[in-house]
């Protein structure tokens, strides 16, 4: 059974800097694409950043590029989130998911909630 854990989450005041970190059980996140997403109250999820393994690649949504950063430590099968500089529309539940190479996100964790207070 896989089962994606967020952590890391809390409230931090404006400018400051939180890690999120995703644990998996039942993949290895080296063999997945994996991203970080977020939903805000009355908003729908969007995509904060991906990390593809396949293409070496990152990407990072323009909200968040310079402020966040995406990794992954394939030894601790562990996904994780460094977002600096934090604003008050950074708030929302993040969520970390796994998806193979070509698909959908099929995994995903039970999200963590960020709060930015001005």
């Amino acid at each position: 059974q896989v089962q994606l854990v967020e952590s890391g989450g809390g409230l931090v005041q404006a400018g400051g800097s939180l890690r999120l970190s995703c644990a998996a059980s039942g993949l290895t996140f080296s063999s997945y694409t994996v991203g970080w997403f977020r939903q805000a109250p009355g908003k729908e999820r969007d995509v904060v950043a991906t990390d593809n393994w396949s293409t070496v690649t990152t990407t990072y949504a323009d909200s968040v590029k310079g402020r966040f950063a995406i990794s992954r430590d394939n030894t601790k099968n562990m996904v994780y989130l460094q977002m600096n500089s934090l604003k008050p529309e950074d708030t929302a539940i993040y969520y970390c998911a796994a998806r193979l190479a070509r698909g959908t996100y099929k995994y995903w964790g039970q999200g963590t909630q960020v709060t930015v207070s001005s």
